[in-house]
């Protein structure tokens, strides 16, 4: 499920065009411990493009995003193993918020290519109690709830669209909802960010669906089926078929299926971006591009249509098709257009 790449806000995105384009700045870094030189060190390793945004921080901030990131994918690596005896699994998550204040605990018999988070997660665990209590409560209760979320799902399979929004919730929304309130701790952004959480697990409902998508046949190779059967039965026997080029009519009009579902999510993302202080105006052009392409005979074609009309409205100045996305800026015009990296929010999933 690869659960950390789905954990980061749609501000990540954002930061990461900006990046690529030499819009954001480097950040002066402070001296560092030795150990906190080797979890940066891990970022690099296990989540490159996060690594420029977490960076993009500045102080405890940033080191707390940083140890947040290397935490929750020790869990995700932890679920993600197939090597691992479901027993096994059940005792780490159950435990895995005491083994944060466990100074020797550590996991040797991983076989997955992050495991240097669980055979070197006494490093992770000396940064995570470095940390101010206020970010390490953050941090132990988001990896508490993920933990937990992971072991009710361990022995399940996705039925309905209402198992897909809770294993959702249960991969990256407690995640993303203590990133919410570490902006608003840390002074970056309102109160508001951190308070209201029906937003912050909407965000992290559409990236999580996302990456589901996107591994599809990653997850097949691993045995895992993480698509609703709800939605995937109307249009083939085995969800395996739809890897199969003969089967590529119908694996489209699933996909097209689950992508107007995670489209709901649209936007109370925009209503998240259009809190977060000293933004740019956003121009990008993805969404009615999307629009545009919609199959009229696509049995999920009315119903996505509607859900992009609502998403043009509160995006594209006066409802105009074809312009820019501009995450909802231009109403907020007045609260600051200079882009600086410490105002930036980093985005976990």
């Amino acid at each position: 499920m690869e659960f950390l790449r789905s954990l980061f806000y749609p501000k990540e995105i954002y930061n990461l065009i900006r990046y690529k384009m030499g819009g954001l700045a480097k950040v002066e870094q402070d001296p560092m411990s030795e150990s906190l030189q080797t979890c940066y060190k891990f970022l690099e390793e296990t989540g490159r493009s996060y690594a420029l945004v977490i960076q993009a921080l500045e102080g405890e901030l940033r080191h707390a995003a940083c140890i947040l990131y290397l935490v929750t994918r020790a869990v995700d690596t932890v679920e993600d193993d197939p090597t691992i005896s479901l027993e096994t699994k059940i005792h780490i998550l159950t435990n895995f918020q005491n083994f944060l204040y466990q100074p020797d605990w550590r996991f040797m018999d991983s076989k997955q290519k992050n495991r240097i988070v669980l055979e070197d997660f006494p490093t992770i665990s000396r940064e995570f109690r470095n940390l101010a209590v206020v970010y390490q409560e953050v941090i132990a209760n988001a990896a508490h709830e993920v933990a937990l979320g992971m072991v009710e799902y361990l022995p399940k399979q996705v039925e309905t669209v209402q198992d897909w929004d809770k294993y959702c919730y249960y991969a990256s929304s407690p995640t993303v909802i203590g990133l919410s309130v570490m902006f608003s701790v840390s002074g970056l952004e309102e109160p508001i960010v951190g308070e209201d959480t029906r937003i912050s697990i909407s965000v992290s409902l559409l990236m999580q669906k996302i990456n589901l998508i996107r591994d599809f046949l990653e997850d097949q190779l691993n045995g895992l089926e993480l698509w609703p059967k709800e939605v995937w039965s109307k249009y083939g026997k085995n969800l395996s078929d739809f890897a199969k080029p003969e089967n590529i009519v119908p694996a489209v009009q699933c996909l097209n299926e689950l992508i107007t579902n995670i489209l709901q999510h649209v936007p109370d993302v925009l209503l998240y971006l259009s809190r977060l202080q000293n933004q740019r105006v956003f121009k990008f052009c993805a969404v009615p591009l999307i629009y545009q392409k919609i199959p009229p005979k696509d049995p999920s074609s009315e119903k996505t249509q509607n859900i992009l009309a609502t998403i043009r409205k509160l995006s594209v100045p006066n409802g105009a098709t074809g312009g820019p996305l501009l995450a909802v800026t231009e109403q907020y015009s007045g609260r600051g257009s200079t882009w600086t990296s410490g105002n930036a929010p980093i985005s976990p999933w």
